[in-house]
């Protein structure tokens, strides 16, 4: 009885020395975290460090020349890139008319090469004879601008030193040693001309190869996506490269709109060298948004060196196509392309141009519409699902 009335007493403390302690004390104690080396430890040891630092520095640098000295090659790629997807939207016509593809990349690679020959056959012999013509007749445009009303009012606001530029000007082009000196001489020339006709035999022969590969070349790259993402990824794809292929050949086709305007209206103008303004107009007119600007102004400052009142007739009439162009023809044309903003557009095609020249122009805009749809279809979801 006297055990059962006596007062609980508080649990004994454990002894320190048992295990259960040293089980709950190890619990109890603050986890020690790995003491992270910094990266200036490394300076302890500097011959390692620089050299490591040494082989990365070299290793850029070789990437960089390997880089600059196959920027040829990487354009011929490019182009060859580009050009298979801006015939793939036809060919894919074709299969859909129940042509198969590899008859349907016959019928475009020999249409596209008969046209390629008429317009050199057609056209090429034109434009030289014009070109050696222009060059023939710039004394005499010079001496009847000279006597123009225009020429007048510019030296009476702006002295005469109008005149002496127009001379200068003359006799910089009139001289065969400038030419040779900017040309860098006939074997320069001759270099020049085979190193592009044999680019245009690389650039056709690859696109054969990219637009017969394709689809390959498209499921190769889903397939190097995680699994998981490999169905929005292969949309996207789709996406992208059927806006590039619309995009390509809406410009072709915009472009030579622009050619025929220029060519008839020069024609009817009755302007100096219209098959060599077309030929140029096409040229420029590739080049987004500021392409027809571009020639609107360099066709007009050479029409007036001809006929100041066909030059501002022409001026106001290619104004008024160029509005057209832009509210009628681009809209329908470019249905298929990706929308990019227009201030996108002038920036893109000014990089672009002053990197790669006319290739940069062209791919500039692909290149941006693309980025813009990996934007708001990966970055913006990722961002908005953020909380």
């Amino acid at each position: 009885m006297s055990d059962q009335s006596q007062t609980p007493s508080s649990p004994a403390e454990p002894d320190a020395d048992t295990p259960a302690q040293d089980v709950s004390a190890a619990d109890s104690a603050p986890a020690q975290v790995p003491e992270r080396r910094s990266f200036w430890v490394g300076l302890n040891q500097p011959f390692a460090v620089g050299f490591a630092v040494t082989l990365g520095g070299l290793a850029a640098v070789l990437l960089g020349l390997a880089v600059s000295n196959l920027a040829t090659v990487i354009i011929y790629i490019s182009f060859a890139l580009f050009a298979a997807l801006g015939l793939d939207p036809i060919v894919r016509a074709l299969e859909r008319k129940g042509v198969k593809r590899v008859w349907g990349m016959v019928i475009v690679y020999v249409g596209f090469l008969l046209a390629i020959a008429g317009v050199l056959l057609l056209i090429m012999p034109t434009v030289i004879a014009q070109v050696a013509q222009f060059i023939r007749d710039i004394p005499t445009m010079i001496g009847d601008f000279e006597k123009s009303d225009a020429f007048a009012w510019l030296q009476a606001n702006f002295g005469d030193q109008i005149g002496t530029i127009l001379n200068d000007v003359e006799s910089f082009i009139l001289n065969p040693a400038n030419i040779a000196s900017i040309t860098g001489g006939v074997l320069a020339v001759g270099a020049g001309i085979a190193t592009a006709l044999s680019g245009i035999v690389i650039v056709i022969v690859l696109s054969l190869y990219f637009l017969a590969s394709l689809n390959t070349i498209k499921a190769s790259f889903v397939r190097l996506t995680p699994a998981k993402t490999r169905a929005k990824v292969a949309a996207m794809t789709e996406q992208i490269t059927d806006g590039i292929g619309g995009y390509l050949m809406g410009m072709v086709i915009l472009a030579f709109f622009n050619s025929v305007v220029a060519f008839f209206l020069h024609l009817f103008l009755g302007l100096p060298f219209p098959a060599l303004m077309a030929v140029i107009a096409f040229c420029i007119t590739l080049i987004p948004l500021i392409g027809p600007v571009l020639y609107w102004g360099i066709a007009t400052v050479i029409a007036l060196f001809s006929d100041p009142i066909s030059a501002l007739i022409f001026a106001a009439l290619y104004l008024i196509y160029m509005q057209l162009e832009a509210y009628v023809l681009t809209p329908r044309v470019m249905n298929r392309a990706i929308s990019v903003p227009g201030s996108l557009v002038v920036i893109g095609a000014l990089v672009g141009g002053t990197l790669l020249g006319l290739l940069g122009a062209l791919v500039a805009i692909p290149i941006t519409a693309s980025i813009l749809l990996i934007i708001k279809q990966v970055v913006i979801p990722r961002q908005d699902a953020k909380l």
